[in-house]
C-alpha cells in the first residue's frame, strides 16, 4: 500500500513540475505557444528601419507603432500579451536590413517581423524569412508584389496601396483635367519608382507618349539637382516627384530656384505635411503650392479632424508616449495604422499564438473601424486578396496644409 502511494506521490510530482514548466511556474517564462517570441503574457515583434543616414525621417512610422502598441499594452494587450516591438536601424541599406533581421530572428528569436521600413530593404529580406516560416507583416512599403506574388511568398504581406495604382490614380487624374499635358518623372531607381511610373503610364493610357522626359536617381546618392536641370529642360509643364525623404524636399527646392513652374505631383510616402513643410523652406518656395499627391491616413495637420475621436486617440497616444514630438508628422499616424491592423491580426489569431495561426488571421481582415486611416476605406484580406487597403483620395496642399478633394477612389492593384 505504502509503495503505491509513495508511486502516486511520485507521479503527481512530476506533473506539476511538467505544468510548471509549460506555464511559469518559478521564473521559466510562461509558454502556450512552441513558437519564439510567444509566452503567456508577451508578443516580441520586430523590425528594421532607418534611425540613422538620409533617409530616419521614416524612422518615425515605426516609433508611432510602437507608441500605439505601448497605449495598447496600457489596456491590457492582446488576449492579455503585452506587446513589445524592437526595431534595429539598418540605416535604409538593404545590406545592413539583412544582417539586422536575422539577428531579429535568430538571436532575439522575434515572433514576427512587422513594418519594416523601403522596398529594395523588404525585397532583400522577404526569400529569408519565408523559408524559415516567420510572419513578414504590414511592410511598409507600396510595391505590388507583397500582394502579387503571394503564391510564392505566403508569409509577406503589404498595408499601402500600391506604388502601382497609385501611379494609375495620378495617370487618370491627369488625363481627364490636363489632356494636353507635357509631362517629366524623377524616379527613385528601384522598384518602388519603376512601380509609380509604370502605374502612372497605364493610367495616362494612350496619352502615355505625352511624357517628354524621365530621370532616375540612385538612393544612396546625395542630391538630385542635374536631374532637376534635365527635366526642365524638357519644357514639361507638369512634374512627377516620385522620390522619397530629402529627394522629394530637393526637389521642390531645385524646381524653385530654376524658376520653373510645373503642376507637381508628388507621391504619398514623400507627402507628409512635415516635408511639404520643410520643402517650402518657411513659406518662401511657392512651388508647393497646388502639389496634388494621394491619401489614405488622416492628416495630422489639418484642422478638419480636431474632434475625430480617431485623431483625439492619436493625439492623446502622442501626448503620452512621444512628448515634444511633432504631432503633425504623418509618419507618426502612418506607423500607429499598420500597428492598428497588427493588433487586429493578433485578436483575430486566438489566445493560443502561433505563427501559422496569425498567417490565417492576417488572410481574412475585415477592419472598418481602423481610427487613424480616411472614413469609408476597409482594411479588408482574404486567402487571394493580399491587399490590405485598395481605397484612397487625391489632395492638395494650399496655404500650407493638405486639403482634400473630389470622392474616394478604388486604387487598382495594377
Amino acid at each position: 500500500m505504502e509503495r503505491k502511494w509513495l508511486r502516486a506521490l511520485g507521479l503527481m510530482v512530476a506533473f506539476f513540475a511538467v505544468a510548471a514548466s509549460a506555464y511559469g511556474g518559478g521564473t521559466a517564462p510562461k509558454r502556450l505557444s512552441a513558437d519564439p517570441g510567444v509566452t503567456a503574457t508577451s508578443v516580441l515583434l520586430g523590425g528594421t528601419t532607418p534611425l540613422s543616414g538620409e533617409a530616419a525621417s521614416g524612422s518615425a512610422t515605426a516609433r508611432g507603432a510602437e507608441a500605439y502598441f505601448k497605449y495598447v499594452n496600457s489596456r491590457g494587450g492582446v488576449h492579455r500579451r503585452s506587446i513589445t516591438y524592437k526595431y534595429l536601424d539598418d540605416g535604409y541599406d538593404p545590406g545592413r536590413t539583412v544582417q539586422a533581421t536575422r539577428q531579429l530572428v535568430q538571436q532575439d528569436r522575434v515572433f514576427a517581423i512587422f513594418n519594416s521600413l523601403g522596398t529594395a530593404q523588404n525585397l532583400a529580406i522577404r526569400p529569408y524569412l519565408n523559408e524559415v516560416g516567420v510572419p513578414h507583416l504590414f511592410v511598409a512599403s507600396g510595391a505590388s508584389t507583397w500582394g502579387r506574388e503571394y503564391r510564392r511568398y505566403p508569409w509577406s504581406l503589404g498595408f499601402i496601396p500600391t506604388y502601382t495604382a497609385e501611379g494609375i490614380i495620378y495617370g487618370r487624374q491627369i488625363a481627364r483635367t490636363k489632356p494636353r499635358a507635357r509631362i517629366a518623372v524623377l524616379y527613385q531607381d528601384d522598384e518602388y519608382g519603376k512601380d509609380l511610373v509604370a502605374g502612372l503610364k497605364k493610367g495616362l493610357g494612350r496619352k502615355a507618349r505625352q511624357i517628354v522626359s524621365q530621370r532616375s536617381y540612385d538612393p544612396t546618392s546625395t542630391d538630385v539637382s542635374s536631374e532637376i536641370a534635365r527635366l526642365k529642360a524638357s519644357r514639361a509643364d507638369t512634374l512627377m516627384i516620385f522620390a522619397f525623404g530629402k529627394f522629394a524636399i530637393q526637389a521642390f527646392v531645385y524646381v524653385n530656384k530654376l524658376g520653373w513652374r510645373p503642376q507637381i505631383f508628388v507621391n504619398a510616402v514623400a507627402a507628409s505635411t512635415t516635408v511639404l513643410t520643410l520643402a517650402s523652406e518657411g513659406g518662401r518656395n511657392k512651388r508647393t503650392e497646388g502639389a496634388i499627391s494621394l491619401a489614405f491616413f488622416k492628416d495630422p495637420a489639418d484642422p478638419a479632424w480636431a474632434k475625430d475621436p480617431g485623431f483625439r486617440l492619436y493625439r492623446a497616444v502622442m501626448r503620452k508616449y512621444l512628448p515634444g514630438e511633432n504631432i503633425k508628422n504623418g509618419y507618426f499616424i502612418a506607423g500607429m495604422a499598420s500597428a492598428h491592423a497588427m493588433v487586429e491580426t493578433l485578436r483575430k489569431a486566438g489566445r493560443n499564438l502561433t505563427r501559422r495561426g496569425v498567417l490565417a488571421a492576417v488572410t481574412r481582415l475585415d477592419d472598418r473601424k481602423n481610427p487613424f486611416v480616411l472614413p469609408g476605406i476597409r482594411v479588408r484580406t482574404s486567402a487571394r486578396d493580399r491587399f490590405p487597403l485598395e481605397q484612397a483620395q487625391l489632395e492638395r496642399w494650399q496655404k500650407g496644409r493638405w486639403i482634400r478633394f473630389g470622392k474616394l477612389v478604388s486604387a487598382p492593384r495594377g
